[in-house]
């Protein structure tokens, strides 16, 4: 017997419609599985062809003069040596004793090892350090743009969701910046979109799988491997071995995966979903999000268990000298863990002032951006000069984020957008911890939200759809709405091209950059650096 239990479908017909070769069960079938299977846009080149377009423009602006400023910018100091000394030594090496003995790094290698590959091509130089960084920043607007096409079946989304990314002041500094942040994003936001994918087939899956809506105790098939969510590990694995901070997003991704599952076979007919989830799901989830995870985070680590004690900071903390790794493991594993401890000891003590220094709650209004390079060179025209690379948002995206994260909560509670509540799940999970690490006075800044800033610009794409209307409104309301995207979307764009001279390095009057200077609270607007250089600060 067929049905699906809180659902309107009457039992006893179904029933006696089957025994009597009727197709209302058949029917119900159908109608099951196109819930569950959502249909794609059919416009297939275009939705590669445009993000491809947008993706190219991205590049471009990262790239274009990469150079500037020549020198080593705020953390590159550390970054990009530490990167150089893995490329040449397969380990960190301290460079205040001219690369001799190995040096106490408080973050895992993968992320070095990505601005290595730079250094590998095009040497221990600026391109070089850089290289990198924007290759990943401008994949990550690709990426994105797929990844809200499939979310909001709309090309159009996907290609405003890749535009917004593309334009945001921050995530274009960082870019252009030898910094592990940017390369956390990616992995997060690459384990996002493999979570998206495994959702659809998932679901797909249960499909196909179906002989006949789920009832009674029936849990319905297990799914077999999936791959999507293979890979959503490997994503989680590889953000964590860039920076601790991946490890926000491996509870919230679980819960959101286990989620859309009970969801899916809710949709089948199943009576107890989260149960049936759990059990045919659940178990196996925990080999991607757990174990994979902890393979990936501690393959990264690789050149350090394969140097020595002379090279690698930890290495052989409880052997003699002399003793081999191979003989010795239990030395060297310990001496890693007790390596992983000081690194833990030394976060969760970093309170050291800061001239940049920032709290989680004023990060959404950019209310203190951080100077990564300011000098007052000649050349522009002017008695006095200015060149700044601030590493700010683009405040027509952020400032806009903070509604448009609320109308995702609307959407995510009131309607059960499953789109809304992936994006707002994702978004918190990169953001609350940080109001934890407040409570302890943890030396933060801005930067630190810089993988959030997807969901940020996914939570405006999706108040964009709604403002555009679904295809059944009236023609004046789709226009009306048009008019108001298209509006907003030049606004960014033209946002960021006022504060692209102080994004870029671009030497400009001081009149210039002062203009640029929106918010003022420190010393008339001016605070000094740790090269006593005066440099900007907003608030």
């Amino acid at each position: 017997m067929a049905r699906m239990s809180g659902s309107a479908v009457d039992p006893e017909p179904d029933a006696a419609g089957d025994a009597a070769g009727d197709p209302v069960g058949a029917e119900t079938l159908t109608r099951i599985r196109r819930r569950l299977v959502r249909p794609m846009p059919t416009d297939y080149r275009l939705a590669w062809l445009v993000p491809l377009a947008i993706t190219g423009v991205a590049a471009f602006m990262r790239f274009w003069r990469i150079t500037r400023p020549g020198s080593k910018i705020f953390d590159e100091t550390y970054y990009a040596h530490d990167s150089y000394s893995l490329l040449k030594h397969g380990v960190e090496l301290d460079s205040n004793s001219n690369d001799k003995v190995p040096g106490f790094v408080v973050h895992p290698p993968l992320g070095k090892w990505m601005i290595a590959v730079g250094e590998q091509f095009f040497g221990n130089t600026p391109l070089g350090w850089r290289f990198s960084a924007a290759i990943v920043g401008s994949l990550a607007v690709f990426m994105i743009a797929r990844i809200a096409r499939r979310m909001f079946r709309s090309t159009l989304l996907g290609c405003v969701a890749g535009l917004l990314l593309t334009f945001d002041g921050l995530e274009f500094v960082q870019s252009r910046t030898a910094m592990l942040d940017i390369f956390l994003m990616f992995w997060v936001l690459a384990a996002f979109g493999c979570l998206v994918l495994d959702r659809d087939d998932g679901r797909r899956r249960l499909a196909d799988r179906l002989e006949r809506p789920l009832a009674g105790g029936d849990r319905g098939p297990w799914l077999g491997i999936r791959p999507w969510r293979i890979a959503c590990g490997v994503c989680l694995g590889a953000a964590t071995a860039t920076k601790w901070d991946g490890l926000y997003w491996i509870p919230a991704f679980l819960i959101l995966a286990l989620w859309w599952d009970a969801g899916a076979r809710r949709t089948a007919g199943a009576e107890h979903p989260v149960r049936s989830a759990l059990l045919l799901d659940g178990v196996f989830a925990l080999v991607p999000f757990f174990v994979i995870v902890a393979a990936v985070y501690t393959a990264s680590w690789t050149g350090w268990f394969v140097s020595d004690a002379n090279h690698a900071y930890g290495h052989d903390r409880y052997a003699l000298p002399g003793q081999s790794w191979f003989t010795h493991d239990r030395a060297v594993l310990g001496g890693w863990l007790r390596y992983h401890w000081e690194i833990y000891d030394f976060h969760s003590k970093l309170d050291a002032a800061h001239p940049y220094l920032s709290r989680p709650y004023g990060w959404l209004l950019l209310a203190r951006p951080v100077a990564y390079f300011y000098a007052s060179p000649h050349g522009c025209g002017a008695a006095t000069c200015a060149q700044e690379v601030l590493g700010i948002g683009t405040p027509a995206i952020w400032w806009l984020a903070i509604p448009a994260l609320g109308a995702t909560l609307w959407r995510a509670v009131g309607r059960f957008d499953w789109r809304a509540a992936a994006v707002l799940v994702a978004f918190l999970a990169g953001y609350l911890p940080w109001f934890y690490e407040d409570l302890h006075h943890r030396t933060m800044f801005l930067f630190y939200l810089l993988p959030d800033v997807p969901f940020m610009v996914l939570a405006i794409t999706l108040g964009i759809g709604m403002v555009l209307g679904r295809q059944w409104v009236t023609h004046a309301r789709r226009v009306v709405g048009a008019v108001i995207a298209g509006a907003y979307l030049v606004l960014v764009i033209g946002n960021f091209a006022f504060l692209y001279p102080v994004l870029s390095g671009q030497v400009i009057t001081y009149d210039q950059w002062h203009q640029r200077m929106w918010l003022h609270n420190c010393d008339g607007g001016k605070h000094r650096n740790e090269h006593h250089e005066l440099a900007p600060c907003w608030i």
